[in-house]
């Protein structure tokens, strides 16, 4: 268990327990005769104002939100579109590392499917877990010997499309924790 989510587990209990109190304290306040004036006395003038302040405050979370998501699709989109330029140019390469280069693709596309995607959804994926296999793709592209210029061509363009995944990954983790500020 990381030892940050006790603290984030208290601090959440402490803020709903808070809500709570002033929540109850407001509700008896009003069903009361004198609270009930007060409200009244209180509460034309201030409406508006208070309305305006909510709709503000849902605004600059919606926008956050929007611009989180809009993030995340581009980061799922440019480690797509890397991994499918990764398949694109190992069609230059050997029969035997083509199969191996796309048998390492489509294990990180499974693993990305079948742990990265639950694991992101439940806030558990770290940095610190690797992308073992297109580590090892990449590690496969730069120990070929390539037998002509469209192989050089081929070989640059993989390694450069693995480091663009790399990355995409990298951004699509960073951005699956993110969260609402607690000001807002």
């Amino acid at each position: 268990m990381d030892k940050a989510q006790p603290c984030q587990m208290l601090v959440r209990i402490c803020h709903r327990f808070e809500r709570r109190v002033v929540f109850g304290a407001a509700t008896r306040l009003a069903v009361s005769d004198r609270g009930r004036r007060a409200f009244k006395a209180f509460s034309p003038g201030m409406l508006p104002v208070l309305g305006a302040i909510f709709a503000l405050l849902v605004a600059f979370v919606a926008v956050q939100v929007w611009n989180d998501f809009d993030k995340a699709k581009l980061a799922v989109a440019t480690e797509a579109s890397a991994l499918r330029a990764v398949d694109v140019f190992a069609e230059t390469l050997p029969d035997e590392q083509r199969t191996q280069l796309r048998a390492l693709v489509n294990r990180h596309i499974e693993e990305a499917v079948n742990r990265e995607w639950p694991e992101m959804a439940r806030e558990r994926l770290t940095l610190a877990s690797l992308a073992t296999h297109l580590v090892q793709a990449q590690r496969l592209t730069v120990s070929l010997k390539p037998q002509d210029e469209s192989q050089r061509t081929a070989q640059r363009e993989i390694v450069a499309a693995l480091h663009s995944a790399l990355d995409a990954r990298r951004q699509r983790i960073i951005i699956s924790q993110s969260e609402v500020g607690p000001v807002k």
